[in-house]
């Protein structure tokens, strides 16, 4: 009887469910979108319970389209949209307030409130980031603050705070467990990375109580079972990592120094740093990538946090594209961008920028602007805020890049990966499977069940598809980027300034 391993991966704007058989081949999958809820500008929000539901219509829709029994399941591995917040009820399972997304920024001025008060050194000492709307903390004394009669259920017991990896498995196992893994506790502001410990320090900046935290697991372990009425099976839960840690790890990136970039809805540009926290001069994050068999290997990361959401942007709000892929062939209708400029700081601007109250910019606009040109510079900005990343990371870890391995929905766009190659003169990599951050849930799944021997059994899976090597036109594409950067300065602090 063949066995699959399941990985569900819960993502920002939709949920998809993957089998993967013993070759880290994709045998199957279902993808359900669902609503993004934007109360107010700036303010992103998901409903938790449908989160719930379309993960587990994903997860039996695959089983059924593949025809397998749950029997035949080995474990489940969950990846997930991080830093997302929920708070719900221990008693009733029931949600106090909707989710609030990563990409929310309600929470600006009271971590300007933090750094006023010099917070920010003994923050990014003891959880390797800095202080941002972008992570779980404040989000969780916002929901306290603003739900009636939530701060004395926390302080009663009686909440029970997750990010959404918590939430799932609190929901696939009935309520029996509370638990995250490090790679997500390292992106709550609440989560110590040297100790691996909530840390008291940080929880009494926020204002929120021990009581309501998961209890904190490596990345790849047995942590229970799957009421047996979802599936009929009790399938084991065996491995769970945020969505960026995750791709690290199905790219392989598995030694000191190797990048990844996912080009998702944001863009996660992520170096392997080994055994030990890079301090970083110019404000990336320091992550924990994983912990396997009780060694924890450390990340460098740089967020991007508008990346493939340009394109549904074009799509959805512009109109000049019908689908996602039709941006490729409009980008190739023009040789350049004809003089103009892209800014995706729709939410702000991450790493290294940090600046919450940038803006979206499109300039350079003149009479001979066509939508061609737009959708290239839109290419253009997803490349050269990634490169800018890319940049900080080598002159911080000291380490040289060699390759670029992608990965992500948006990493299938040639002319992008090109531009990529161009703008950071190194070569890019792309896999034959880029659905990676599924697959190294899926890895860190069955490594702890035995499906997979070992970490080198499971490298020798990693297969190129197609590399992109720096093209001739490098000086084109320097004037670009020099304009590029003109555009950013102007896209700055924007919302604050008006």
């Amino acid at each position: 009887m063949q066995k699959y391993i399941l990985s569900l991966d819960a993502g920002t704007t939709s949920n998809r469910a993957i089998l993967f058989n013993h070759a880290g081949e994709i045998v199957n999958m279902a993808q359900q979108e669902f609503e993004q809820i934007y109360p107010k500008g700036g303010w992103v929000e998901h409903d938790p319970k449908t989160i719930w539901e379309t993960q587990l219509k994903v997860a039996k829709e695959v089983i059924q389209k593949q025809n397998i029994s749950p029997g035949q399941i080995e474990a489940i591995g969950i990846t997930n949209q991080r830093e997302t917040t929920i708070v719900w009820n221990r008693e009733t399972g029931e949600p106090i307030f909707n989710a609030i997304v990563w990409q929310d920024r309600r929470t600006a001025g009271f971590c300007d409130d933090l750094l006023e008060q010099g917070l920010e050194k003994m923050v990014t000492e003891k959880t390797g980031l800095v202080i941002d709307a972008y992570f779980s903390g404040t989000k969780v004394k916002w929901i306290l603050d603003h739900v009636e009669g939530a701060r004395e259920l926390a302080k009663a017991g009686k909440l029970a705070f997750g990010t959404v990896d918590t939430w799932l498995i609190w929901n696939l196992t009935g309520g029996k467990l509370h638990v995250t893994d490090v790679s997500n506790a390292s992106r709550t502001l609440m989560f110590n990375i040297k100790t691996l410990e909530w840390d008291y320090e940080l929880l009494k900046m926020l204002n929120v109580p021990f009581e309501m935290l998961p209890e904190v697991k490596s990345s790849s372990e047995i942590y229970g079972h799957t009421s047996k009425e979802l599936f009929g099976a009790e399938i084991p839960i065996a491995g769970i990592a945020g969505d960026q840690q995750a791709a690290l790890f199905g790219q392989m990136c598995i030694e000191e120094g190797m990048v990844k970039n996912t080009y998702g809805t944001g863009c996660f540009v992520v170096m392997n740093t080994g055994d030990k926290p890079i301090v970083s001069k110019n404000r990336l994050l320091s992550t924990i990538g994983w912990q396997i068999d009780g060694k924890v290997t450390y990340a460098l990361e740089g967020s991007i946090f508008i990346g493939g959401a340009v394109v549904q942007w074009l799509r959805d709000k512009l109109g000049i594209i019908k689908t996602a892929p039709e941006i490729e062939a409009l980008a190739k209708e023009v040789e350049d961008n004809g003089g103009i400029a892209f800014v995706q700081g729709f939410v702000g601007l991450g790493a290294p920028h940090w600046d919450q109250y940038a803006t979206g910019t499109i300039i350079g606009l003149s009479r001979g602007t066509g939508k061609a040109h737009i959708a290239r510079a839109a290419l253009e900005a997803i490349a050269f805020r990634s490169m800018e990343v890319i940049e900080t990371m080598v002159e911080d870890s000291e380490i040289e890049l060699h390759e670029l391995r992608v990965d992500g929905g948006a990493s299938a766009n040639n002319l992008l990966m090109q531009i990529q190659a161009d703008a950071i003169n190194t070569k890019v990599v792309r896999p034959k499977i880029t659905e990676t951050t599924a697959l190294g849930a899926a890895y860190l799944a069955g490594l702890t069940t035995g499906y997979w021997s070992s970490i080198e059994e499971v490298k020798k899976q990693w297969q190129v598809d197609e590399v992109f090597t720096p093209g001739t036109n490098l000086e084109k594409t320097r004037q670009a980027i020099a304009s590029w950067k003109r555009a950013i300065e102007l896209s700055k602090n924007w919302y604050q300034s008006h």
